[in-house]
């Protein structure tokens, strides 16, 4: 029998981020793996602005510094809304790219990289069996490469996918939506590359989504709109997504060698809470919806940052309980919000010449700079707002903290990214601090070194004031900070206003910020 604080059940990107997390704040952490290893699969690939806000607060990727002079200034990327062009995510000039290219297999292994740099111990080949919640623990039972092992934990998070063995063992109660279409994916070498419509394509017939590589293995994907295919877990074949490909393209796609093959629907279901005792749900475990657009991996990321440190927190004596309680009401309302998004963008996709018109006018919308903005937020979640919490009725309170320059005592903390970053190790497994060295992070192009900066406040003490803002005109020391969240730029008093409602929100307040 072995004994956590955490265990963390599921190994993907999101399990890993929140193990990675939790090792930081010294929580013991196991996390339970079913694969040996990680598996490269051609799935979502794609960080949208807030991820990306949050895991720069955390250390994981680069960020510019803010100054004056970038102020004002954003960058913007190019999307699709619905498989169609014109759509513009933006972000300010002081954060990262509004659009990151990262792969599941390349954020897991990154994760679980910092988990184990951190003390958290990675159990690969364990599949969990049973779980069972008592009062003042979770017990859980895997199955690994030696046989069968005992877990207890004070919280189990799980984050297990789909087809989550928590989910189920525990009967989290969930709304649904049946499938009504049936989609291939394939990784295979297109051997007439030039007959294959790059990008989204559709047909009277169908979509093709295809990222041609005329030199190696391409992502294809098919989704045929007549109904949900008979027998959604049988596996897909080389043939069946060759066939499908001709039916929707309307002439013959020759492909081979295929090194991933998998079938996926519409299907969306979201748990009616994420939380039922010690035992959490996140990422996909709790909801799945339409891939469109990379916002599942987006979203089971956001609930990996918001669920950690309140965990930690809670476990460290530094926060009540009723803590915990916040994460479902302020992740839920976000799953909610994607899986509404995606049915309508699915809705909008369907070949039916009938909705032609209605693509022309949401077309003619996008061309609207304040349409486009809202959409581009509302894909990217920038556009998320967590309930108010202190009354004291700001408009900025639940909204995420910009990256605005400071005027601080620490040059090394010139705004809010900087101070908000991680800034030691953890302790090690046996308690003792771990050495300090240079992280390594999610850059531009992959991994990349990002040192951690300066002491960190301690779980287990009153944490240690940040600095003074006078560029903001506020005299008051703003608390200890929690991994990305925010407000956005606003007028200077309402700035202030919304700012000192933080500070009076004290632990609380992400509330200015993750």
């Amino acid at each position: 029998m072995k004994h956590t604080q955490v265990l963390v059940v599921g190994g993907g990107p999101v399990g890993m981020l929140v193990a990675a997390e939790l090792g930081h704040h010294g929580v013991r952490t196991v996390v339970l793996e079913a694969e040996p290893r990680t598996v490269d699969r051609p799935k979502a690939g794609t960080l949208h602005a807030r991820t990306a806000q949050g895991l720069a607060r955390r250390g994981h990727l680069p960020v510019p510094v803010a100054t004056e002079d970038l102020l004002g200034r954003g960058r913007a990327e190019g999307f699709h809304f619905a498989g169609a062009p014109g759509l513009v995510i933006t972000a300010p000039a002081t954060e990262p790219r509004p659009v990151l290219g990262r792969s599941q297999a390349e954020l897991e292994r990154y994760f679980e990289l910092r988990a184990r740099e951190r003390g958290v111990e990675v159990l690969r080949g364990h599949r969990v069996t049973d779980i069972v919640q008592g009062p003042d623990a979770v017990h859980v039972s895997a199955q690994g490469p030696d046989g069968e092992r005992l877990f207890t934990a004070e919280y189990v998070v799980g984050a297990d996918g789909a087809r989550s063995t928590v989910r189920e063992r525990l009967g989290f109660a969930a709304d649904t939506h049946p499938a009504t279409v049936s989609a291939g994916l394939g990784l295979v070498r297109l051997t007439d590359p030039d007959s294959v419509p790059y990008g989204w394509h559709r047909t009277p017939r169908g979509w093709t989504i295809a990222g041609v590589d005329p030199y190696g293995h391409s992502r294809f994907i098919t989704i045929d709109f007549r109904g949900p295919h008979p027998d959604r877990h049988s596996p897909l074949t080389l043939d069946e997504l060759r066939q499908e490909a001709e039916r929707v393209i309307g002439h013959p796609v020759p492909m081979a060698d295929p090194r991933f093959l998998s079938r996926f629907s519409d299907f969306a279901r979201l748990v009616r809470d994420y939380r039922q005792g010690r035992v959490f749900l996140a990422g996909d475990a709790a909801h799945i919806h339409f891939a469109v657009g990379g916002q599942g991996l987006n979203l089971g990321l956001q609930d990996a940052l918001n669920l950690s440190w309140k965990l930690a927190h809670t476990l460290a004596g530094t926060a009540g309980k009723d803590l915990l309680d916040t994460y479902d009401a302020e992740r839920r309302p976000a799953g909610r919000r994607v899986i509404d998004n995606t049915r309508a963008q699915l809705a909008l996709m369907r070949p039916d010449p009938a909705l032609d018109p209605l693509r022309a006018l949401v077309a003619d919308l996008l061309e609207i700079d304040a349409v486009n903005t809202r959409l581009g937020h509302m894909i990217s979640a920038q556009e998320t707002v967590y309930p108010a919490r202190t009354g004291r009725g700001s408009r900025w309170e639940g909204r995420f903290l910009p990256n605005l320059p400071l005027t601080t005592r620490r040059p090394d903390r010139p705004d809010p990214a900087a101070a908000a970053r991680p800034s030691r190790p953890a302790p090690a497994r046996g308690g003792r601090p771990g050495p300090r060295r240079a992280g390594r992070g999610l850059g531009p192009h992959g991994a990349h070194g990002v040192r951690d900066a300066g002491p960190a406040a301690s779980l287990g003490r009153r944490p240690r004031p940040a600095r003074r803002v006078h560029r903001l005109g506020l005299g008051r020391r703003l608390p200890d900070r929690r991994p990305g969240r925010l407000v956005r730029r606003a007028p200077p008093t309402d700035m202030k206003n919304a700012l000192r409602s933080c500070v009076s929100a004290g632990r609380r307040a992400f509330e200015c910020g993750a």
